[in-house]
């Protein structure tokens, strides 16, 4: 029976099968849009050579592979082979209706990386899968409920439009995160470590009550590293278990851990290959013995040493912290292991991210150069020093081995831009300034050269200002800066026309001249003329002014100063310091004079989060010559900047105070702040968007004046610092601790582009 069976399948086969036969020619039928050379080039089939079945199957198989067709036929005829086709439609247009979460920009986007976009043969299954994308975007939203209908419409010349049709519900929120099994810290202790929360206050802009899977892990791995650094050596997560309501609105978290036994060091030993530093290798252990086992100063203690091997081209090196754990006495002794590796030179740097900003801008930060032995510190001063430029929210540098080449590498710069211009437009009317127009424009990076470039204008009677400035960071290769600024400006505090008013003129050039990474030296030189035009309300001291230098004086002011800046960045800075002197002495001209700042601020961090930072400023000035000192080179104080709570530059000296006049400045002033600083509550790590709280004192004195603390004032509160698009924004609410009666108060205010 098996023998007929066998027999009548080979007498089936024979009578299918084609007889192999010369081909004279081969011919395509059913094309539209594809080249008739794309079939051909794919085929295996050729005049002159023979035709069988298997060339058949093998040419149907790669006319399919394309892609391009929705059917494919092969007839043959005295010799000639005919390809039949059936071409799949093209996509003419992806559109979509009812999203509101996403631009269609994003979500076309999302299906071109797919391979779903105009142009492109459709295919269902390419379709199907379309839908499957846009579903996970929603769902990385925590956008659950969302439902997309599909639309293909057929229109002429075999094209069809694609569209979605999109009903997003409601955004699923985490209603609970319960965390089982821990007994040595409470589940509302554990839970503010998480960036993931049931909402709050700040949600609506942090959404961190909305459910990610990989914040949920970056959460997880911040509980690890919680317990880790408190001894905690054998914590783990035993399982997390995400459940979302029937009706996809709300999400419980629930994580289940095992707190383990708590760990102390009872020893630390160095084993390995350190290059005979070891001295030098143990200075850099931050462990301490006696102490719980932290796993972030074992992390930081391995980290020094690898960042210490890269400071002698040993990009590659190893460090091991290997534990020998006693659990009858809960001890564990650590063993750093240090292993250096082979010693790399560095072949290529590579700078990505930079879409304005010039390479060469970039390039000129560099301190590790190409062709040079890898030096882990020169490569972390290079990041340093690209980040405080100021034109980049991130700045991070990669270290890849070069394929084939053991002892070479290549370093990528990458960069994230953020706007480093800002623009300021007003207009006013009035019956007694008229039509008044204002204009700011500055470029931090005009034209992504690096060079600064600054103008202002304004057109009321009030104050008519016009200013012109620019500033070439690199004016030599050396990185010596230029300054050029030139002004002119006319001030009538009153809006009577016939009331005084002064108009200051002046240009100046300062160049800065850096000694190290951080310290800069400048030195510069300048003119200017202030000039009083007579008037009602001319204040007392204008007029003294007047009887000793006259209506019009001049001066030539020379200045130099120094400013070292070792701060980890420039926008939101942790750690680091700022030092800066400056003086300026008139030498020439009518008014003879001397004037100068020191300032000192400080920041440290005080947690992951929380940051403290302190400023100090003392300014001084004197006369030089026969004459007094010039009343418009005075000193000002309060306000954003100073003294918050204060309006801007109203304190006034004793004797000012005493007299009843209004504020005029000071020769002298003193300033003192104090800022703790911190993301707001609900606002997770987000270091862009922080709150403060702050304490600021401040004097202000006269020529005669000595500096005390009685005459100072003092003033409390708390703010929101925000990196904004258009620069730092902050806004201060505060309350006096200490002021006298005359003092104008300002209890809310806001400045974009200070620091203190």
């Amino acid at each position: 029976m098996a023998a007929c069976g066998s027999l009548l399948a080979v007498l089936l086969q024979s009578a299918w099968a084609l007889e192999p036969f010369a081909v004279t020619d081969v011919r395509v039928e059913g094309l539209q849009r594809v080249e008739a050379g794309t079939v051909f080039a794919s085929i295996p089939v050729r005049v002159g050579e023979s035709y069988t079945d298997d060339k058949a199957a093998a040419s149907i198989r790669a006319l399919f592979a394309l892609g391009l067709f929705k059917d494919v036929r092969i007839e043959t005829k005295d010799g000639v082979v005919v390809v039949i086709v059936e071409e799949r439609p093209n996509v003419a247009a992806v559109d979509f209706s009812g999203n509101r979460e996403f631009e269609k920009d994003v979500l076309q986007r999302a299906l071109r990386d797919i391979g779903l976009t105009e142009g492109r043969p459709y295919d269902k299954a390419l379709v199907d899968r379309a839908e499957q994308e846009l579903k996970k975007q929603y769902i990385n939203k925590s956008m659950y409920a969302v439902e997309i209908v599909t639309t293909v419409t057929p229109i002429e010349r075999n094209r069809v439009n694609v569209s979605f049709a999109v009903t997003e519900g409601d955004t699923a929120k985490i209603s609970e995160i319960n965390i089982v099994g821990n007994k040595t810290f409470s589940a509302d202790t554990l839970r503010g470590l998480f960036d993931s929360d049931t909402g709050n206050w700040l949600s609506w802009y942090t959404k961190s009550n909305r459910y990610a899977r990989t914040k949920l892990n970056a959460d997880i791995e911040t509980l690890r590293t919680h317990y880790l650094a408190r001894g905690f050596l054998e914590f783990k997560v035993d399982s997390t278990q995400v459940v979302i309501s029937p009706d996809k609105k709300e999400i419980s978290i629930t994580v289940n851990i095992t707190e383990g036994e708590q760990f102390a060091v009872s020893k630390i030993k160095l084993a390995g290959n350190y290059l005979g530093k070891d001295e030098e290798f143990q200075s850099l252990v931050t462990i301490k013995a006696g102490e719980p086992y932290n796993a972030t100063d074992v992390a930081q203690t391995t980290k020094a040493f690898t960042d210490y091997f890269a400071n002698f081209g040993y990009a590659f090196a190893r460090a091991e912290a290997r534990t020998d754990i006693d659990r009858s006495t809960n001890r564990v002794e650590i063993t750093l292991v240090g292993e250096p590796s082979r010693r790399v030179y560095v072949r290529r740097i590579n700078v990505a991210g930079n879409d304005r900003t010039r390479d060469e801008v970039i390039r000129r930060e560099f301190r590790q150069l190409e062709a040079a032995w890898y030096d882990g510190e020169k490569i972390r001063r290079t990041r340093d020093r690209v980040d405080r430029l100021g034109y980049f929210t991130n700045v991070g540098v990669e270290t890849q081995e070069v394929a084939g080449s053991p002892d070479q590498v290549d370093l990528t710069y990458t960069v994230t831009e953020k706007p480093t211009g800002s623009i300021s437009l007003g207009a006013g009317l009035s019956s007694a300034d008229g039509l008044g127009l204002s204009f700011g424009f500055k470029q931090e990076n005009a034209f992504g050269s690096g060079n600064s470039l600054g103008i202002e204008l304004n057109t009321s009677k009030a104050n008519r200002t016009v200013v012109l400035s620019t500033t070439n960071p690199y004016f030599t290769d050396d990185g010596v800066s230029r300054t050029f600024d030139l002004y002119q400006r006319t001030s009538r505090p009153y809006d009577d026309v016939d009331s005084y008013a002064i108009e200051t003129t002046g240009v100046g050039i300062r160049f800065g001249v850096p000694f190290s990474d951080s310290d800069t030296v400048f030195f510069g030189i300048g003119s200017d003329r202030t000039r009083i035009i007579p008037g009602n309300y001319l204040p007392p001291v204008y007029a003294d002014y007047t009887a000793e230098f006259g209506y019009t004086a001049a001066s030539l002011p020379l200045t130099v100063g120094w400013a070292r800046d070792t701060r980890d960045s420039a926008l939101v800075p942790s750690t680091g310091r700022v030092i800066r002197t400056n003086a300026e002495w008139s030498v020439g001209g009518d008014m003879r004079y001397i004037r100068g700042t020191a300032q000192y601020q400080q920041f440290f961090p005080i947690s992951r989060k929380v940051t403290a930072a302190f400023n100090t400023e003392l300014s001084m000035g004197s006369a030089t010559g026969t004459g007094s000192y010039p009343v418009f080179k005075n000193y000002y104080l309060g306000g954003l900047g100073s003294v918050r709570g204060f309006e801007q530059g109203s304190l006034t000296t004793a004797t000012q105070r005493s007299s009843g006049l209004t504020a005029t400045g000071g020769v002298k002033r003193v300033v003192f702040n104090g800022e703790l600083l911190s993301p707001l509550p609900g606002g997770g790590n987000d270091r862009t968007l922080r709150g403060f709280g702050f304490v600021d004192a401040g004097g202000i004195f006269g020529v005669d004046e000595a500096i005390q603390l009685a005459d100072m004032r003092a003033s409390f509160g708390v703010g929101i610092s925000w990196i904004s698009p258009v620069g730092p924004l902050r806004l201060a609410i505060a309350r006096p601790l200490s002021k006298f009666d005359v003092d104008k108060m300002q209890n809310i205010q806001f400045q974009i582009g200070t620091t203190f």
